[in-house]
C-alpha cells in the first residue's frame, strides 16, 4: 500500500489569503483544502491535455477519454462545451471497437 507523500511549496501571499478564505468558507483544515484544490486542478489539466491531443488529431475520442479518466460520453460533452469539432471516422470506430473487445478479452 502506497503511503501519502508530503509536498511542500512556497506560495505568494495572495494565494495564501485565497486558501485561508476557502478554509474558512468550506470549514476545512489546510491539508484537506490543498488536497481538494490539487485534485480539481489535476482533473482539469487532464481534460485540457486530452482535449488538446484530440483537437490536434493525436488521440482518438476513446483514447482522449481514457487519458482524461472520464467516460467517452463525458469527453464528448466536454468537447462540445469547448467547441472542439468531433473528428470521428470509420477508422476511429474500428479502433474503439478493438479497444472494447480487448478490454472484454475477446479477439
Amino acid at each position: 500500500m502506497k503511503k501519502d507523500q508530503l509536498i511542500a511549496s512556497r506560495v505568494p501571499p495572495d494565494l495564501v489569503e485565497d486558501l485561508q478564505r476557502i478554509e474558512e468558507v468550506e470549514h476545512l483544515d489546510r491539508s484537506t483544502a490543498v488536497r481538494r484544490l490539487l485534485y480539481s486542478a489535476i482533473r482539469q489539466w487532464r481534460m485540457d491535455y486530452a482535449t488538446r491531443q484530440y483537437r490536434e488529431n493525436r488521440m482518438t475520442l476513446a483514447r482522449a477519454a481514457e487519458e482524461a479518466r472520464v467516460s467517452v460520453r463525458e469527453m464528448m460533452d466536454h468537447l462540445r462545451q469547448t467547441k472542439v469539432p468531433m473528428q470521428y471516422d470509420v477508422e476511429d470506430f474500428e479502433d474503439d471497437l478493438k479497444g472494447i473487445y480487448a478490454r472484454l478479452g475477446r479477439p
